[in-house]
């Protein structure tokens, strides 16, 4: 099961995170190798310049849909070292938590439910492709703004087309984002389309500030 075969079918949580099981072991040759996969590496950056010259030995973060830890050894490679997971399949997160890099690895979905996270815990989240047809949806925002603190940021990388493409984004995303913004939950700090997310596909990272 490859990315293309989950992202281009419209699955109920469930059945993409038994997807995700079932190709963890082929997951980062496939994306990197393959696909020439670059997102978590415009995400993790985007997080260091966000915290600018924050002590990032301190510093919390939380890997949204972490997957196999793509985006988090590139955090630690940033010289970050307090970082928990999230993600919604319990195969990818044995590969994480294989490569010792996060604290704390929580398997359950990320959408409007609670998650078994404190309030105002982290100080930024990386969210790095997992805004993709049978994933993440805009009701998920609120809930991560929730686990951040006042001052932390939520940095967000995915394939950029699916903004126009993906019935769950259009005209439903970018106005969630702005609707929390005039809700005073957070802030737009930046908007940022790149090339090569992975191989042709342009992508775009958000960045935004919670209040």
């Amino acid at each position: 099961m490859s990315t293309y075969h989950i992202s281009d079918s419209k699955l109920d949580p469930e059945t993409t995170a038994k997807h995700y099981d079932s190709w963890a072991g082929q997951y980062d040759e496939e994306t990197v190798t393959r696909l020439h996969y670059t997102g978590h590496n415009v995400c993790a950056d985007a997080v260091a310049k966000s915290l600018g010259g924050s002590d990032r030995g301190k510093v919390r973060i939380l890997d949204v849909a972490a997957g196999t830890g793509l985006c988090g050894e590139e955090l630690v490679q940033l010289g970050f070292t307090d970082i928990d997971a999230v993600d919604g399949s319990q195969d990818m997160l044995n590969l994480a938590e294989r490569k010792q890099i996060y604290k704390r690895l929580i398997c359950d979905f990320v959408g409007p439910n609670r998650l078994d996270i404190e309030n105002d815990t982290y100080d930024a989240i990386a969210c790095c492709g997992s805004f993709a047809p049978s994933h993440l949806k805009e009701d998920c925002l609120p809930e991560l703004i929730r686990v951040v603190k006042p001052g932390g940021y939520i940095v967000i990388t995915f394939r950029e087309e699916y903004l126009h493409t993906v019935e769950d984004y259009k005209d439903k995303l970018e106005p969630t984002m702005a609707r929390l913004q005039d809700e005073g939950l957070w802030e737009r700090v930046s908007r940022e389309t790149f090339p090569k997310f992975y191989e042709d596909k342009d992508g775009i990272t958000f960045v935004y500030k919670v209040l």
